[in-house]
């Protein structure tokens, strides 16, 4: 049977071949028979590191080989650098991701809920349409808020958008009678305004 010295002496091997898929796992064996064994916690996190950040990882690795007999705390220190890695990065992620998901968003439209604000903000549906008809289009997630865009669109004179909104995806929504309907709700709102 293997020495828990040469088991680690394995996985750092591994470590150093840039195999950091099986020194994660040698370390973690290691570790499972050995919960207390700092030195393969520490192989466990720069093995985990070493998967996304590879220059950090070795950076941290030979700091560790340095400082690992000559304190006893040096597990620790290795841990919460790690630590601040991720936080860091996490931090700099969502600097960089909410502008793009920002830009996303608008470039891809104005979700429906969204659009019932600005609705509430100008003052009535038509003129909240008219802000967005030409340069972003409305999001609609579920078959209320499809059916909901459709009435309103009806209600509001704009018979031709609602038909074309129909005619382009209703049959998302099979034979739903509640969909089927809103034809009929356009030719009677058409018939209305041309006997006015």
């Amino acid at each position: 049977m293997a020495t828990i010295q040469s088991l680690l002496n394995n996985a750092q091997k591994k470590f150093l071949e840039d195999d950091f898929d099986n020194s994660l796992r040698e370390y973690g064996l290691i570790f499972r028979d050995n919960p207390t064994l700092k030195e393969a916690k520490v192989g466990i996190f720069l093995s985990d590191l070493a998967l996304d950040n590879e220059m950090e990882a070795k950076a941290l690795f030979e700091y560790y080989q340095v400082i690992k007999d000559e304190r006893d705390d040096a597990h620790i220190e290795i841990d919460e650098i790690i630590q601040d890695i991720y936080q860091t990065q996490t931090k700099i992620q969502d600097i960089f991701l909410k502008p793009l998901k920002d830009k996303a968003e608008y470039e891809d439209g104005i979700r429906y809920n969204d659009f019932l604000t600005h609705i509430k903000y100008r003052g009535g549906f038509r003129e909240a349409l008219e802000d967005i008809i030409c340069s972003t289009r409305v999001i609609l997630t579920n078959k209320d808020e499809f059916r909901d865009f459709v009435v309103q669109l009806i209600d509001n004179g704009f018979d031709d958008m609602a038909i074309s909104y129909l005619d382009n995806t209703a049959y998302l929504f099979g034979n739903d009678q509640e969909i089927l309907k809103l034809y009929e709700l356009v030719g009677n709102s058409s018939e209305s305004r041309v006997s006015k």
